[in-house]
């Protein structure tokens, strides 16, 4: 299937600037996969101060991207009455392998390895280019909007 522009995500996920941490999903099979992009700029607001003189990308910000991806792949698979909200419940075996900085474009291919509703475990891996930058198994709960309410 193909994917989604930046419209499409605004009404999938609930983050918003500065937070919403995706700029486009190029490809999606619901229920197994998603390839998703990040563009990194210097514009981010994070960078004033990590670092300053040698800006990096957080590794928790680019774990938090990787769970918005896999987020959108949950949400665009899952079929209820009402809208679906996804939460991220675990993050495992995190790895950074290589620094991110303004200039470079993250792509994430997101798997799911296991289904148990209401929780998917995911393998999720980012890459700069042909390099992989980050790696981990995130796990998040999938539940209907009405069941969250109080």
């Amino acid at each position: 299937m193909a994917g989604c522009d930046i419209t499409e995500i605004l009404k999938t996920l609930p983050h918003r600037y500065p937070f919403l941490l995706v700029d486009r999903v190029t490809d999606i099979k619901e229920g197994e996969r998603i390839v998703g992009i990040k563009n990194v700029t210097m514009n981010e607001p994070f960078f004033q101060g990590h670092f300053p003189d040698r800006p990096i990308m957080p590794g928790v910000l680019i774990l938090e991207a990787m769970a918005q991806v896999g987020g959108v792949l949950a949400f665009k698979s899952f079929t209820a009455t009402s809208r679906p909200v996804v939460y991220l419940t675990g993050v495992e075996n995190a790895r950074f392998r290589k620094p991110v900085v303004p200039g470079d474009q993250l792509r994430f291919e997101i798997d799911v390895l296991k289904k148990r509703p209401p929780f998917w475990k995911m393998q999720g891996r980012a890459f700069v280019g042909d390099e992989l930058a980050c790696e981990a198994e995130l796990t998040a709960m999938v539940t209907e909007e009405k069941a969250m309410t109080r």
